[in-house]
């Protein structure tokens, strides 16, 4: 069974860096476990999404142009980023957290995975450029929201956040600069009063790994 284990470890861990590669990123042999981990316990129903009260739906015939909701005071693990490229923010945050969710933290548990990762951005006041620090956040799971396990990686911040409201609209494809600043301007296009909604600081939700 080691063997098996062993060979699955380089399997998946092979499939990352190629992935890692693309993405100009190195992803480094330690974190062949937590791949592993994260990979059998990558079960859809037992993933906890976060909690939202919703508040308005606004449709254009038929299609749905965004949603407007209310998350409440929550508990999330964060790291702070600053590479050169989103992606590469994006990826070697999500490596650090990954880490924490897989028994590196005070509980050595596995702690599990909930839906979305999130990732804040901050864009110039013109809404027309994205600047290069990237909060990549996992929302803690409900009953870990008490007292969430301490991080050994002494980057990840345990923060509260408050209660917000947040104006939500989906999309699909590549995730980088250039379609994240694509659709905070089709966002600000749509909203009523998009001066009163848009400041400078955007949350990117991701729903797949």
């Amino acid at each position: 069974a080691e063997g098996v284990d062993d060979e699955e470890q380089e399997r998946l861990l092979s499939y990352w860096q190629s992935v890692g590669r693309g993405h100009q990123v190195d992803v480094p042999r330690d974190m062949a476990e937590p791949i592993q981990q994260l990979t059998r316990n990558n079960n859809p129903q037992e993933r906890q999404s976060i909690p939202f009260t919703l508040i308005q739906r606004k449709e254009k015939l038929g299609d749905l142009l965004y949603e407007k909701r209310q998350y409440g005071k929550a508990k999330w693990a964060c790291i702070k980023m600053k590479e050169k490229q989103y992606e590469q923010s994006i990826c070697l945050g999500f490596m650090k957290l990954m880490r924490y969710i897989c028994e590196q933290n005070s509980s050595g548990l596995y702690l599990g995975i909930t839906v979305p990762i999130v990732t804040i951005v901050h864009t110039n006041e013109a809404l027309s450029a994205m600047t290069q620090a990237v909060t990549v956040a996992y929302y803690l799971p409900e009953v870990l929201q008490e007292e969430p396990p301490h991080p050994f990686d002494s980057d990840i911040i345990i923060e509260e956040w408050p209660t917000t409201i947040v104006y939500s609209r989906s999309f699909r494809g590549i995730t980088n600069e250039d379609s994240i600043m694509r659709e905070i301007n089709l966002l600000a296009a749509i909203l009523e009063s998009p001066e009163l909604c848009l400041r400078d600081t955007f949350i990117i939700a991701g729903y797949t790994n």
